[in-house]
């Protein structure tokens, strides 16, 4: 997991914030940024890859995001946008051979004690589909509502719900030792 998490800190850098600058804004949220990147690509150095290119796609729009309000929600669209990209990039040029192989979540005894590990719930989301990792990451790790998450992934509300529902009944389906 994360290493290095801070408690209580804001999720969203809304308008009117203390936040004047590009330098400020990258200083104050890139742990942020990064834990949420981690969480949608689940490696660090892709995590970090993430947020350096958002954070590059983001300097020269600077004045008008920061005009507009929600940075956070600009950047992390923009992490979202450029790991399903890599994700149809990787997936398109390694096919798996046999698609029975493709998925090894092991059948777990006792779903109570899977789901409360962390490095289990973490390796049983890994094998959603990104745009559905990211859709409940943002709903239960960030706590966001279907709106936030509609705002975030650039959707209507009714396709986050779906989102969040598709992904938990896969998540149920791999838990009970199914085909995800």
């Amino acid at each position: 997991m994360w290493q290095g998490a801070l408690v209580g800190e804001p999720t969203a850098v809304a308008a009117g914030s203390a936040i004047e600058s590009f330098e400020d804004y990258v200083t104050l949220r890139s742990a942020v940024l990064l834990r949420f990147a981690y969480l949608i690509t689940r490696n660090h150095d892709d995590a970090h890859d993430a947020v350096q290119e958002a954070l590059t796609g983001l300097y020269p729009r600077w004045r008008q995001v920061s005009a507009r309000g929600d940075v956070d929600a600009y950047v992390r669209r923009s992490i979202v946008n450029a790991h399903v990209s890599a994700w149809r990039k990787v997936r398109r040029l390694f096919p798996t051979a046999e698609p029975e192989l493709a998925s090894t979540a092991p059948a777990v005894p006792d779903a109570a004690d899977a789901v409360a590990d962390a490095e289990v719930a973490l390796r049983l989301c890994g094998e959603l589909p990104p745009v559905q990792r990211a859709a409940v990451v943002l709903r239960f790790y960030e706590d966001r509502s279907f709106a936030e998450i509609a705002g975030i992934l650039g959707c209507a509300e009714p396709t986050a719900r779906s989102h969040v529902h598709r992904a938990l009944a896969a998540l149920r389906r791999q838990l009970e030792g199914g085909q995800p």
